[in-house]
């Protein structure tokens, strides 16, 4: 039997199932409005646009065009609603804030990487310039203080015209930061480059993408923070060993060269990466955007506590990683082993980034910061009384997992205290107060063991520091659950 070739009809047909006849075993195109009653037509069943009506009966194999009119027709099968086949199907789906945490990793991991490999270029430039490494260690610290001071601005920029355009133009500064780093021949040239390109960088890395994260992820705020910040531990493990192999391979000018222009690319594409807050969570509208405007959260006793607990912990979290290395070898480790020192001390501040990461969001800041301090606190003592090398293999991970914890707890609890109408803004006062002790605490750690010959006073220093921060933490007032939730 010759087939008939597919008409307007036909094609009409495909949209309006419930207008087809069955005839025999396979669909006949007819369009017939009021099908006449009889055996073999197939009763109306009742269709919508997410409706799928399936029929079957006679011979359904593909092609086949025998055909019994005769025979009795079966009754229509049940619908099968494509509503419940979508929510069957749902756990596909794919939630596209997922993207700007990977953005938001992104920038953490290229911006941390990077100025972790920074101390690979200290031998270099002492033997190519004869610069004293109390000059190199002096230019990173003014980028602290520059990183401080914008943060600040950078969070209000954030919250006014959203992190992809703030994050592109910093990452770009941050990469053209490195890649003039080339070219210098003079001790100004350092500094001028830390705090015009790179200290921009640093400045957004955090506030921006924190507080992006915290607009986004209502319910599970805390953990997509750790989640973040586990882009910062792998950083620190990925990139230096890449910028050691540049060196190596191409010599310092070539090799920070190429890692200036690869900077620019990858947060170029994580700043892609950051969607918007909505309009209305910019502007202060809706529920997502409760809280309090920055000119009443700075009138506020709480704030300023929470800035000083930032300070009193931010000093520990830049010295310990820095001179922990050479503290092992003054008890005797040698390079490489007292160099483990920082991989177990990254290990362990992912596992604190995700723990603490996910109980803030069920404890709340408050309790969270205490189950921060209270390992800091027995790490910084057991510093103090270290003798021998291997303990200290014991004290890295319980600081470690402080560490991650800090870096994750804090963007939720501003959040949680004062809402997301201006966290931004607020987030960076708290970055500013964390950066003046991040600032000073290694150089003033160096500057002890210069005089005193040991690392005990500067250990002591730092976890009496840490006592008073977790004495305004226990001061801090009931926050409201409504801004958690």
């Amino acid at each position: 039997m010759a087939k008939s070739r597919p008409s307007v009809a036909r094609n009409r047909l495909l949209l309006f199932p419930q207008h087809r006849t069955f005839r025999g075993p396979r669909w006949i195109s007819g369009f017939n409005p009021e099908p006449p009653p009889s055996d073999n037509t197939i009763p109306e069943a009742p269709t919508s646009r997410n409706a799928l009506t399936v029929r079957a009966c006679g011979c359904l194999i593909g092609g086949c065009d025998i055909a019994s009119p005769a025979s009795p027709l079966p009754r229509p099968s049940p619908t099968l609603e494509i509503s419940s086949v979508r929510s069957s199907s749902a756990f596909i789906h794919f939630d596209k804030r997922y993207l700007i945490v990977l953005g938001a990793c992104l920038t953490q991991f290229t911006i941390i990487g990077l100025l972790f490999s920074y101390g690979l270029f200290f031998k270099t430039f002492e033997t190519e310039f004869g610069w004293s490494r109390t000059l190199l260690s002096s230019c990173l610290s003014f980028a602290f203080i520059v990183m401080g001071v914008l943060a600040f601005f950078g969070g209000r920029l954030s919250d006014r015209y959203g992190p992809r355009l703030v994050l592109a133009v910093a990452g770009t500064l941050c990469g053209m930061g490195y890649a003039l780093l080339s070219q210098i021949t003079q001790p100004w040239q350092l500094f001028a480059i830390f705090g015009l390109f790179i200290g921009v960088g640093m400045a957004t890395h955090d506030v921006v993408t924190l507080s992006t994260i915290a607009r986004q992820f209502r319910q599970r705020r805390g953990i997509m923070t750790g989640v973040v910040k586990v882009g910062t531990a792998a950083g620190q493990i990925t990139i230096p060993p890449i910028a050691a192999f540049f060196i190596l391979i191409y010599g310092w000018r070539l090799a920070l060269m190429i890692l200036g222009i690869s900077a620019i690319a990858l947060l170029l594409v994580a700043a892609l990466l950051m969607k918007s807050p909505p309009a209305s969570a910019r502007s202060g509208k809706g529920t997502d955007a409760a809280g309090s405007h920055f000119q009443e959260a700075r009138r506020t006793r709480t704030l300023w506590m929470i800035c000083a607990i930032q300070f009193s912990f931010f000093s520990t979290v830049t010295t310990i990683p820095l001179h922990i290395v050479v503290h092992g070898m003054d008890l005797g480790m040698t390079p490489a082993l007292a160099a483990i020192l920082l991989s177990v001390l990254a290990a362990a501040s992912v596992v604190g980034r995700l723990l603490v990461g996910t109980l803030v969001d069920r404890i709340g800041g408050r309790r969270a910061l205490i189950l921060c301090f209270v390992p800091l606190i027995a790490s910084l003592l057991a510093f103090l009384s270290i003798t021998t090398p291997w303990a200290l293999f014991v004290a890295v991970p319980i600081y470690g997992f402080a560490h991650g914890g800090f870096f994750t707890v804090m963007s939720p609890t501003v959040a949680e205290y004062f809402g997301l109408q201006a966290h931004g803004a607020i987030f960076g006062l708290v970055l500013f107060f964390g950066t003046i002790g991040g600032a000073a605490g290694p150089i003033l750690a160096g500057r002890v063991f210069d005089l005193m010959n040991s690392y005990d006073p500067a250990f002591m220093a730092l976890a009496v520091l840490a006592a008073l921060g977790l004495v305004l933490v226990l001061k801090l007032p009931s926050s409201n659950p409504g801004m958690r939730h």
